[in-house]
């Protein structure tokens, strides 16, 4: 008999020793396994939709599906975790994975005009999931107006005025026509911050804990 198991004289019976018991795996390792798990599966999710064809503006930004995973990744996974998965996402571009608009990658996409947009998506991805997490206050009726404003803010109060000031630094542009530049994004990335909020409404329906745990 294993070393694990004792009598217990009193009621005749074979019982564990707690003190033999293999140990459990920690709550907080088993949290964090997670975390790293949805952290890469998101970051490679806003790879996906930054690979996708780009729409050309004539303006030297083309119209991408990135805004769409880095708001859905901050809605979905919170402030921590989707910035987090933002800046996964980020670094590996910056390393010279070509996984940033159009199929780029490297340091030489600081240096041209998209520079702002990419910078605003780590802090637009942890906005977005501040205020996502608003909506375990209110009725599950409520949550697409509660994640649809919290997807336009973060898109159009963080990505677009440091978009903006990518194409004055990077571009040459003057103020006036770099936010003239900047509006034929507004009327596509407002759909976008809709259309994540409203994927972010059925996955967090599926998945009430991301809800939860944040």
């Amino acid at each position: 008999m294993s070393n694990r198991f004792v009598r217990d004289e009193a009621a005749g019976a074979t019982v564990v020793d707690p003190a033999q018991s293999p140990p459990a795996t920690p709550p907080t390792t088993r949290g964090r396994a997670t975390d790293l798990a949805l952290v890469a599966v998101m970051a490679g999710l806003v790879a996906v939709c930054a690979v996708a064809p780009p729409v050309p503006t004539g303006v030297g930004v083309p119209i991408t599906l990135q805004t769409f995973g880095v708001l859905l990744a901050g809605l979905v996974l919170g402030a921590r975790r989707g910035a987090a998965a933002v800046g996964l996402y980020v670094l590996v571009g910056l390393a010279g994975v070509p996984v940033l608009a159009g199929g780029t990658g490297g340091p030489g996409v600081l240096a041209g005009p998209t520079v702002g947009y990419l910078l605003g998506f780590v802090p637009a991805a942890a906005v977005a999931g501040a205020l996502a997490g608003l909506a375990r206050r209110v009725a599950p009726r409520w949550r697409f107006g509660v994640l649809a404003g919290a997807a336009l803010i973060a898109g159009l109060l963080v990505v677009h005025p440091l978009g903006i000031a990518g194409l004055v630094v990077r571009a040459g542009l003057p103020v006036p026509a770099a936010l003239a530049a900047d509006l034929v994004f507004v009327p596509g990335d407002t759909v976008k911050a809709l259309v994540a909020a409203a994927v972010a409404v059925g996955v967090l329906r599926a998945f009430p804990a991301l809800l939860r745990e944040r």
